[in-house]
C-alpha cells in the first residue's frame, strides 16, 4: 500500500526477501484495521454527544479523559462487553449462531481493501473495484438472516426477514446509482473514478449525478439498518430484532459491523460523488496556486469530506422517527428505484450530446 523502503530493507536483513512484502502488507493492514476500530469507537461517542447536543442534553460526561468529559466512554463499553457472558439459547443452532456475527463483520472490513485513501494508496488497485464493492456490500445481510434464523426465536427471525426484504429493495437502488457513476467515469477502478472528477468541486459527480448521490446515501442508511430505517431491530415492536439473543462480544461484533458500515458508506459516497482525495480547489489556479498545499490531493481531503456524511447519519437518527415497514418498502420500490432509472436515461442524453462529464468526448 505504502512504500516503506527503509523498513523493508531492515526486515530483509532478518528474513528472506520472499516474506518481506507479505509481512509489510500484514503490518499495514493491521494498522488500518486498528485505526478503523478506534475511529468506530469514538464515532459511537460522537453519536451520543451529537444527539445529546441536538436534543439539548449533555451526553456521556462521567467516564472522562483529561479535558474531555465522557471521552473514555468507548473504552468502558468495550471492557463491559468483554466481561459479559455470551449466552447461547438451548434450542439455537450453535455453529450458525456463532458464525453469524463474523459474516456480518468480515465483508464490511474486506471492502476497505479497494478503498483509495490517497493517490496510489490502496491495498488492492483492482480494475473491478466497483463490482467488488457491490458484491461485498450485499453480503452483510447473510449474517443478519443467519443470526435471526439460528437463534430459533420468532422475534429474531422476524427482524431477519424484515432486514432481508429491506436490503434487497435498497440494494437495487444502490446498484443503479453505481451504474450512473460507472457511466460518468467510464471505469470500474476506484482510483480512476476519483481521477475522472478532476477540476475542482464543481466537476465532481455530485453536480451531474445529484439525484443518484441522494439515492445512494439514502440506500446506504437503509443498508446499515440505521434510523429511520431500523425496523430490523425495532425496539418498540420486536425487542432488538435479529440480535435479541446475542450478548457480550457476540453482540459487539454486530455493533462494530454497523458502525464500520456507516463509515464505509460515508467514504464510498465521497469517492463516488465528491471527488475522494481530490482537493476542492483542484485546477483553480486563479484562487489557489497549483503548488499550494490546499490544491494538493491527499488523505486530508478524503478524511475531511468523509466527516460530513458520517455526521449526517447521526443527524438523521436524531431528527426522524422510525418509518413503518410499508413506508420503507414504498420508498425503496416506488421512489428510489424509479428515480435512478429516470436519471440513468438523463445520463444517456448527456452522453449523446456530450454534456457535463462527457464534454469533449467523441
Amino acid at each position: 500500500m505504502w512504500r516503506w523502503d527503509p523498513m523493508r530493507d531492515w526486515i530483509a536483513t532478518y528474513i528472506t526477501p520472499y516474506w518481506t512484502t507479505p509481512l509489510l502488507l500484514a503490518v499495514q493492514t493491521l494498522m488500518v484495521m486498528v485505526c478503523l476500530i478506534l475511529v468506530m469507537a469514538f464515532y459511537t461517542l460522537a453519536e451520543r454527544k451529537v444527539i445529546g447536543w441536538i436534543q439539548a442534553r449533555k451526553g456521556p460526561n462521567r467516564v472522562s479523559l483529561p479535558f474531555f468529559p465522557g471521552g473514555a466512554q468507548p473504552f468502558a463499553d468495550v471492557i463491559k462487553l468483554m466481561f459479559k457472558e455470551i449466552v447461547i439459547p438451548a434450542n439455537a443452532s450453535g455453529f450458525l449462531f456463532r458464525l453469524a456475527p463474523f459474516l456480518a463483520l468480515v465483508p464490511s472490513l474486506a471492502i476497505w481493501a479497494v478503498v483509495p485513501f490517497a493517490p496510489e494508496r490502496a491495498f488492492s488497485n483492482i480494475n473491478a473495484g466497483l463490482l467488488y464493492v457491490l458484491a461485498l456490500t450485499s453480503m452483510g445481510v447473510y449474517g443478519i438472516i443467519l443470526a435471526g434464523w439460528a437463534a430459533n426465536s420468532k422475534y429474531a427471525f422476524l427482524g431477519a426477514m424484515r432486514s432481508a426484504a429491506q436490503i434487497v429493495a435498497y440494494e437495487i437502488a444502490m446498484g443503479f446509482a453505481m451504474v450512473g457513476v460507472l457511466m460518468a467515469s467510464g471505469s470500474l477502478n476506484m482510483g480512476d473514478i476519483i481521477r475522472a472528477q478532476s477540476g475542482g468541486m464543481f466537476t465532481w459527480n455530485w453536480t451531474w449525478l445529484f439525484p443518484l448521490a441522494l439515492v445512494y446515501f439514502i440506500s446506504g442508511v437503509a443498508e446499515t439498518n440505521r434510523a429511520p430505517f431500523d425496523v430490523a431491530e425495532g425496539e418498540s415492536e420486536i425487542v432488538a430484532g435479529f440480535h435479541v439473543d446475542y450478548s457480550g462480544m457476540a453482540f459487539a461484533l454486530f455493533f462494530i459491523a454497523e458502525y464500520v458500515n456507516m463509515i464505509l458508506i460515508s467514504a464510498l459516497t465521497v469517492i463516488f460523488f465528491f471527488g475522494g482525495w481530490l482537493s476542492p480547489f483542484d485546477g483553480w489556479t486563479w484562487l489557489v496556486p497549483a503548488d499550494s498545499l490546499l490544491a494538493q490531493p491527499g488523505f486530508f481531503w478524503f478524511g475531511l469530506k468523509t466527516l460530513f456524511p458520517m455526521f449526517t447519519f447521526l443527524w438523521l437518527r436524531a431528527t426522524f422517527p422510525r418509518y413503518r415497514y410499508d413506508q420503507i418498502m414504498r420508498l425503496g420500490w416506488k421512489a428510489l428505484i424509479p428515480v435512478t432509472l429516470v436519471w440513468l436515461a438523463v445520463e444517456g442524453v448527456f452522453f449523446y450530446f456530450h454534456v457535463g462529464p462527457w464534454r469533449g468526448q467523441g
